[in-house]
């Protein structure tokens, strides 16, 4: 079934992280239901707005790191491309920062 998709590890926990934090926040949005706030973002946002706009950086961070991990190669002059590992910590880290500041 899911044979077309190259599901190597960082794909996987990738994806698994993206479904914990969709249960965790739908969990605390029934304990404790959300506010509006103004943070850097030019908008008032929900928690559930800052994971929205926290996972479609995640998902363009995640791209233009595979689009351009040729060129990092090239221009860093490295034997092979960079871990895939490094646009995973960086997604994260952005939505860690949008999330709690946003």
């Amino acid at each position: 079934m899911f044979n077309w998709m190259a599901w190597t590890l960082p794909v996987a926990v990738f994806f698994t992280c993206i479904v914990l934090m969709l249960i965790g926040m739908t969990v605390w949005e029934i304990k404790s239901p959300t506010v509006m706030r103004k943070g850097f973002l030019p908008i008032a946002t929900t928690r559930g707005d800052r994971l929205f706009i926290g996972l479609l950086g995640a998902a363009y961070i995640n791209l233009a790191f595979i689009g351009m991990a040729g060129w990092f190669t090239q221009w860093l002059s490295l034997e092979q491309e960079p871990s895939i590992w490094i646009s995973f910590v960086a997604s994260m880290v952005w939505l860690a920062v949008a999330m709690r500041k946003g």
